[in-house]
């Protein structure tokens, strides 16, 4: 009798801490702070249409999921252990695959690794997808999220969506209208600035057919001088920029948004201003301001035939990142921009 009390008492015990340890979804009120390692909270119902952004805080090892610029979920995380840092910067997502194995890691089965509802953020191995949250970092470098999150977060996210890993404490986007960041600039002396051309016969290149669908990422490098146009990953545009003076621009984070705004863009004047979203990126990238500097905006300039074809291609959806860091200019293929930090292997 005895024995089978205590294999009673055993198993309502490793029940109760299976309990504790199942992630779970929490009420839409739990405060941020509140939640445990494996909970989460959805509410996106309140928002049900829109693009979407993820924004995801190694230092609170949680993400916060935006659409339309409102806050609709949050969840506990888990990134990856010392050794396997998870790279920040900004990402975009380039692959989904709903029961993908890892074909770098094994279980303890030494079979390969699942990583349920998969989303790619590089090609190199990173990416969000369901797994364990020990309440710390312990991957190899992906962004572990609770299973029911994962299941939600898949459903409802499109290739292309913009995803932000920082290392600092995230607090909510901050709103912009009409970034002016292509028109043409003049020097000192009120000349304007020449833009170099790609080579001696080409100005620029556009080449949408090669990504026909999707949201348009814009990288935009000071140092290197020159602009970027991505869809789902995929170079469709590139084009050398004139930059005024040497002072650094640090880094900084755009989303287009929902509709249009009030008055003609100052971008293509024929065409409405577009509503942006201002996120944060890094430490560097936070600005003193709601809006872009004019200052910044007057010292880089940008063909204005490239810039018309590419203001027609951005959509809800759409980011818009400036750095003052280098780019392989042989090619991009992680999207994987503005980081503080190097990427893994």
């Amino acid at each position: 009798m005895k024995t089978i009390l205590l294999a009673t008492a055993l198993t309502l015990a490793l029940s109760s801490l299976h309990a504790q340890a199942t992630p779970q979804a929490m009420p839409a009120t739990t405060p941020t702070d509140a939640l445990k390692p494996g909970q989460w909270a959805w509410y996106a119902e309140a928002v049900p249409e829109g693009p979407m952004l993820m924004l995801v805080s190694i230092t609170q090892q949680k993400a916060y999921l935006y659409r339309n610029g409102v806050r609709v979920a949050v969840t506990t995380v888990s990134t990856g252990k010392k050794g396997h840092d998870t790279p920040t910067g900004v990402f975009t997502i380039l692959q989904k695959n709903k029961d993908h194995k890892s074909n770098l890691y094994k279980d303890s089965k030494n079979k390969p690794a699942a990583m349920p509802y998969m989303q790619r953020l590089t090609w190199d191995g990173i990416a969000l997808h369901s797994g364990n949250l020990p309440g710390y970092p312990a991957s190899h470098g992906c962004v572990r999220m609770p299973d029911g999150f994962a299941q939600r977060l898949f459903a409802e996210t499109e290739l292309g969506m913009t995803v932000i890993v920082s290392n600092d404490k995230l607090s909510s986007p901050q709103n912009v209208v009409d970034p002016t960041l292509f028109a043409q600039s003049v020097d000192e002396k009120g000349k304007v600035v020449p833009v170099e051309p790609l080579s001696a016969y080409v100005a620029y290149r556009w080449q949408p057919e090669k990504s026909p669908f999707g949201p348009v990422t814009v990288l935009i490098s000071t140092r290197n001088q020159t602009v970027i146009a991505l869809r789902n990953g995929i170079e469709i545009g590139r084009s050398k920029i004139g930059v005024v003076g040497g002072e650094p621009f640090g880094s900084q984070a755009y989303v287009v948004m929902d509709g249009v705004g009030t008055e003609p863009s100052q971008i293509v004047p024929d065409e409405m201003e577009l509503k942006w979203l201002r996120v944060n990126a890094s430490a560097s990238g936070v600005a003193p301001a709601a809006g872009l500097d004019p200052a910044a905006i007057s010292r880089i300039a940008v063909p204005v035939d490239f810039a018309r074809l590419l203001y027609s291609s951005l959509q809800p959806g759409s980011s818009l990142l400036l750095t003052d860091e280098p780019i392989a200019l042989d090619g991009v293929q992680n999207m994987t921009v503005l980081t503080d930090e190097q990427d893994i292997d």
